[in-house]
């Protein structure tokens, strides 16, 4: 596994600085700079020692269930006109892709010799995979979560107890990701010698972005072999993921920025539409500016006062992107859609139906452009199925037509 994968000189991922083009950075307070400092200087060594990456590839096939299938969805094909594969994350232990970057962020957080883990969660799935991990560590969890995503996604909150965290709701602004973040940054200043901030996304201060889409990028690594072994050919003509922050995406992008043949389709959440004043559609509403540390796009008022976001889903209910992917947009080597609400309901409903797999809400999104890629069919489609839909089902069952 290439975890540690030199990708210096690249035009797409991270610079010696910090920064993927114009975007990135660590604008933090001085209370959190040693925290800070000690990961970016240590995080690429640790990556790169062998026993790391050995211990990481065995918790990563024993305990989580990698490979991740990479499935021919035969009968989504023959509707799309195309060739069209699923990346089965929904299949992984916790249900979804978070649990790579917890696995890996808690064997970091161990040879750092931190006793103490925090984390923010929307959707709840990267709370549940942190609290997963902190209980086969043995080390105390706290999780932030926005008062909002807690009634939303009751089912994980009770993972998360069952497990063993404490779950602290945030009550301001929207109460919702970005709320839960501040609250997740708040503590880490006020406990910065034994905490370890454990990110859910490729967002927040250098070097998380990159430390983040590292870890998951044993996603696209898998897809490049399964591929092959499949149709003879490593490369796909498209990937598509959903984007909020954007962890999954980074994980699916990552092994084929370099390849400029593949084209990199990000799906952001509409909501009830982009110019609707209910949106999280960062790359078309956003404009430069700094959140949770890093400077990125990011929806915000002419005099820089954060847009409150809206996504039926809440891992995509984020009013900024990760710089990785801010970048990629702004290069134009990724193709930015998005998604409504209705649309992302249907998408799921249509993959239910034709293969009985029911998505997470926010894969969803990914789910629903495919009608818009004008796919031939020869062309290769790999859709990263980030999550299963069981802790979306209250919404689903409510949203479904009789």
């Amino acid at each position: 596994m290439n975890i540690a994968v030199n990708t210096k000189g690249s035009k797409y991922h991270v610079n010696e600085k910090g920064y993927y083009g114009k975007f990135g950075g660590a604008y933090i307070p001085e209370m959190l700079y040693p925290n800070v400092e000690e990961l970016r200087t240590k995080y690429m060594e640790i990556m790169s020692d062998p026993a790391f990456q050995k211990e990481f590839e065995d918790l990563l096939r024993d305990y989580v269930g990698r490979p991740s299938p990479l499935y021919l969805a035969k009968r989504l094909s023959e509707k799309y006109g195309a060739q069209i594969y699923l990346k089965r994350e929904d299949l992984n232990h916790t249900g979804a892709h978070k649990i790579n970057n917890t696995i890996g962020q808690i064997l970091l957080a161990q040879r750092l010799g931190k006793k103490r883990i925090i984390a923010e969660t929307g959707a709840g799935q990267h709370g549940v995979a942190t609290a997963t991990v902190c209980a086969l560590m043995g080390l105390e969890c706290i999780v932030y979560m926005g008062s909002v995503d807690i009634q939303r996604q009751a089912p994980n909150v009770a993972r998360m107890k069952m497990l063993g965290a404490t779950v602290v709701a945030a009550t301001s602004g929207s109460q919702t990701l970005k709320d839960a973040t501040n609250e997740a940054i708040r503590d880490w200043i006020n406990n910065p010698v034994d905490t370890h901030y454990i990110i859910g996304s490729v967002v927040g201060p250098h070097p998380y972005p990159d430390m983040v889409a590292r870890f998951q990028s044993v996603i696209s690594e898998e897809i490049r072999a399964q591929l092959k072994e499949k149709t003879g050919s490593e490369l796909p003509d498209y990937v598509v993921a959903c984007v909020g922050g954007g962890s999954n995406a980074a994980g699916t992008f990552f092994h084929f920025t370099e390849d400029e043949g593949v084209k990199l389709v990000a799906v952001e959440a509409a909501g009830q539409g982009v110019h609707s004043g209910y949106s999280a559609a960062t790359s078309q509403l956003g404009k430069i500016g700094v959140i949770h540390a890093s400077k990125t796009l990011l929806m915000q008022t002419e005099d820089g006062q954060i847009v409150e976001p809206h996504s039926i889903s809440a891992g995509l209910d984020y009013p900024g992107v990760g710089p990785m992917h801010a970048h990629l947009y702004d290069t134009g080597r990724g193709l930015f859609l998005n998604a409504t609400d209705e649309e992302s309901l249907q998408a799921a409903y249509e993959l239910c139906s034709l293969e009985g797999i029911i998505p997470a809400l926010e894969s969803a999104h990914a789910l629903a452009k495919l009608k818009e890629l004008d796919l031939k069919p020869t062309d290769v489609v790999v859709v990263c199925l980030s999550g299963r839909g069981d802790k979306d089902l209250e919404t689903y069952i409510k949203n479904l037509k009789k």
